[in-house]
């Protein structure tokens, strides 16, 4: 199996957690200060901390705080999810909470980018769309949702909706080349063979 093969997101499946509201944006998803760190490692304990935490550290009613939806895999949101500002540290303490999709009516755009260089999918619905399924796993919090991005169909019990995706991100997650990292060694040996034949690298080889 090439590296490429080991990285291809065909679906995704898993438990949600619905969280609602329109124009959440990047600060909301992981506060600006505890963002000063040399790695990512960590983030996901931080994810909504503002919403989910008052000054004295006492859980708010929030979804990410309701032990029904611990484990969840998949978040749903509302429009405009990911807005503000372009860090990648709020898709980041996304994934390293544990979430691996997110499906909501938008998004901003370099949010959505920066999800899928991660390899998460961030999928769109219409606004109904949207109500039915969060409606769905607020009632029955333990529906089980299936992400298909070969079929871009999405189910959740009886419940069976057609997504739309960037074809870009559909194309690069289904592939396996959304991590640019592995793309680039993958070719190491090429990239060794045509810095060799440059002068001006002779010092670094």
């Amino acid at each position: 199996m090439s590296e490429h093969e080991s990285k291809r997101i065909i679906r995704v499946e898993g438990r949600a957690v619905p969280v609602r509201g329109n124009d959440i944006d990047t600060d909301r998803i992981i506060p600006a200060r505890f963002m000063k760190v040399v790695t990512f490692d960590g983030l996901g304990e931080y994810a909504f901390n503002d919403v989910r935490y008052d000054e004295e550290g006492n859980k708010k009613d929030h979804p990410f705080n309701d032990p029904v939806y611990a484990g969840a895999r998949v978040l749903i949101a509302q429009r405009n999810f990911g807005c503000g500002s372009s860090r990648e540290h709020a898709p980041q303490a996304l994934m390293r909470y544990g979430i691996n999709a997110v499906v909501a009516e938008s998004y901003a755009e370099i949010f959505a980018g920066n999800c899928t260089a991660m390899g998460v999918p961030v999928i769109s619905l219409s606004h109904d769309e949207i109500e039915e399924l969060m409606a769905r796993v607020e009632a029955e919090p333990t529906t089980v949702l299936v992400i298909d991005l070969e079929s871009q169909v999405l189910t959740a019990g009886s419940l069976k909706y057609h997504f739309t995706l960037p074809q870009a991100y559909r194309n690069a997650l289904i592939g396996g080349s959304w991590d640019s990292t592995s793309v680039l060694l993958a070719q190491r040996e090429e990239i060794r063979s045509t810095a060799a034949r440059l002068p001006y690298m002779e010092k670094f080889l």
